[in-house]
């Protein structure tokens, strides 16, 4: 059968009524819906729609708590700690980026943390919000373990994402945002489920092979950007954005994928700053300078995030197209039984 083709705020219903249908409450299924469409109209299906069936079940069986209300304490004058307990960490990142963008101006720098969280799909999205306030911003996120330390076989790290903003006058917010990881694990399961294969390269099975088998791959290991040099960032990750947090560190946590097992509990870092005091009203200036420079030189110059702003403009005109097959998975999500919201 043919590709069906939806606009954003199509889809994100669909996704609203296949969260619902699985125990989660409308108020907390809207940021999970608008941040997986967000991922997908980017080019970034491994934080999009593939996400959705490991969401549901995982609300179905208790390992996400679809009900759980974020709690936000205030803890010094640039400090605050958001509770997600066990749900979504969308819902609470939505809070702590409210606060943020409050604090921010005041105090010059502000710090949130996150903890008893979930997976925060792409960690871009998050700075970009605090970007379009007028805020640098970095982002630090730990999750369940795939990276071993170097020289070692087993997971110890996360992917551990870390993603930074900064805000541009009369332009979209410049965005860097990488998993330590040499590819998002996302992508391999993205594979697994379209049944493809994956490059050499990417991944090592349990046993510390080579492996392009997504399969393999999510029972064995991640490769790490940099050899050790990634080993490292991804150490430095798991101290912020766990440690820091008290939340779990990537060997405790368990699976994003599955349903079995207890909430994951892991933990998020958002730091936002206001660029103007700092460099005596020079900021946007300075970045500009520094962009032109970068785009002035010969050949296919880019910036980070241009091809996901290019995508997100088609998506947002043209609408994402499903396969049958994804289309049909979302609509039997959605006419599951109905549970209490």
């Amino acid at each position: 059968m043919s590709d069906k083709t939806f606009n954003l705020n199509q889809l994100h219903g669909l996704l609203v009524e296949a969260l619902c249908a699985h125990g989660t409450k409308a108020r907390n299924a809207e940021p999970v819906a608008r941040a997986l469409v967000a991922a997908e109209a980017d080019g970034l299906p491994g934080h999009g729609l593939s996400r959705l069936p490991s969401y549901c079940a995982q609300v179905a069986s208790g390992k996400v708590d679809g009900h759980a209300e974020p709690e936000l304490n205030q803890v010094a004058d640039a400090v605050v700690v958001v509770d997600a307990k066990g749900g979504f960490a969308y819902p609470a990142l939505g809070l702590a980026i409210e606060r943020l963008v409050a604090l921010t101006p005041k105090t010059g720098v502000a710090l949130a943390a996150i903890t008893r969280s979930h997976h925060c799909g792409a960690a871009g999205y998050h700075v970009e919000a605090l970007a379009k306030e007028g805020l640098v911003a970095l982002m630090f996120a730990n999750t369940p373990k795939a990276i071993a330390p170097w020289g070692g076989t087993q997971a110890v790290f996360g992917t551990n994402p870390i993603a930074f903003a900064a805000p541009r006058k009369g332009k979209n917010p410049l965005v860097i945002d990488l998993s330590l990881s040499k590819v998002a694990r996302g992508k391999v399961l993205v594979a697994s489920q379209q049944g493809n294969p994956i490059p050499e390269g990417w991944a090592l099975d349990d046993r510390g092979n080579p492996t392009t088998d997504p399969h393999a791959a999510l029972s064995g290991t991640m490769l790490p950007i940099g050899d050790a040099k990634g080993t490292a960032l991804a150490f430095m990750v798991e101290v912020l954005a766990a440690a820091l947090t008290a939340s779990m560190f990537g060997f405790e946590a368990s699976s994003f994928f599955s349903a079995e097992g207890s909430p994951p509990g892991v933990g998020q870092l958002l730091m936002a700053m206001a660029p103007g005091p700092v460099s005596n009203g020079q900021f946007q200036t300075r970045l500009e300078d520094l962009i032109e420079e970068i785009l002035h030189q010969d050949g296919d110059v880019r910036l980070p995030g241009d091809r996901r702003l290019e995508m997100r403009e088609k998506a947002s005109q043209n609408g994402i197209s499903l396969t049958d097959k994804q289309y049909q998975e979302i609509v039997s999500f959605s006419r599951s039984k109905k549970v209490n919201q």
